[in-house]
């Protein structure tokens, strides 16, 4: 990985994924571009400069002259922050997405270490984890209550949470990305589900439309009384979108042998709140969750747990 410099002409900078050189290797004339998307990761917007000496030609000088990524294959690492293209020009805020850790407590992250505990085995989930805050049952998702929320919406005071957000705002539909070694999806209830593809990274790609399993609305109250009482479980200020709440499933070979807490992860020492301690072994990773209609993604921080 390198910077590219681009104080002088512009340059384009291309490679094709694993997957695109495979398909132009066949030779066979069907190797087609037919999707692309665009985003603006490295931009710094706080750069651009509404006066300059110089003119109005120089007003973005120092963005178009900001050094860039050279480009590389892996998909995980790049695309957070994609453009899109809205037809209402009067927008003066566009939504995002948010961990809601308000709503209850499945949905709060570990109070000492910002993260989302996985237990990987019957012992991580009963013998010094049992009341861990944030800790999800990767062994037996259908036995635990814990799951992940993310609330979309517009997150501004200056809009009532009362109103229907904008339709052509909404996410309606979610790509989940996760490492399919360490684990998979299931629903809030515990229901196991397919992933849609799986990349040459090992990245496991799931598509949730709003079906209620996973997707579904967010509450709008409109009764001045029941407001106040639901926005203290909403971490979105302005209208509300929708919701998508999964559990997650440790694969069966972190339960059943340590090689790759081994290779990927390390040791960190739990106590219980008897006082008794625990040398835990963690595997650090992310669930990437976008939205189709804007490209806003959001990584969730996941710490895989096995005593």
């Amino acid at each position: 990985m390198a910077f590219l410099d681009n104080s002088g002409d512009i340059i384009l900078d291309a490679v094709l994924t694993d997957t695109g050189r495979f398909r132009l290797a066949k030779g066979d004339g069907t190797f087609k571009i037919v999707k692309f998307a665009l985003a603006d990761d490295e931009i710094d917007y706080g750069t651009y400069k509404s006066i300059a000496d110089s003119g109005s030609a120089y007003y973005d000088i120092q963005i178009l002259q900001t050094p860039v990524l050279e480009a590389f294959t892996n998909n995980t690492s790049t695309m957070k922050s994609k453009l899109i293209s809205v037809a209402n020009t009067n927008l003066l805020y566009l939504p995002i997405m948010k961990i809601n850790n308000l709503y209850e407590s499945a949905t709060k992250l570990d109070a000492n270490r910002d993260v989302f505990m996985v237990g990987v085995n019957n012992d991580s989930m009963t013998t010094f984890l049992s009341t861990t805050q944030g800790l999800l049952n990767g062994n037996k998702p259908a036995d635990g209550g814990n799951y992940i929320r993310v609330d979309q919406g517009l997150n501004t005071n200056e809009i009532s949470p009362t109103l229907i957000i904008d339709p052509s705002l909404r996410e309606d539909v979610y790509s989940v990305q996760m490492d399919n070694r360490l684990g998979s999806l299931v629903s809030p209830s515990g229901v196991p589900t397919n992933f849609s593809f799986l990349d040459d990274d090992n990245i496991a790609h799931y598509n949730f439309a709003k079906d209620n399993n996973y997707v579904s609305d967010i509450q709008v109250e409109t009764d001045p009384n029941l407001v106040a009482g639901l926005n203290t479980q909403m971490v979105i200020a302005g209208p509300r979108g929708t919701k998508i709440c999964f559990k997650i499933k440790a694969n069966n070979d972190l339960a059943s042998n340590d090689f790759l807490f081994n290779k990927l992860g390390s040791t960190f020492t739990y106590v219980s709140d008897g006082g008794s301690t625990a040398a835990v072994k963690f595997i650090d990773s992310t669930v990437r969750v976008m939205g189709a209609t804007t490209g806003y993604a959001i990584d969730i921080p996941v710490r895989y747990i096995k005593k």
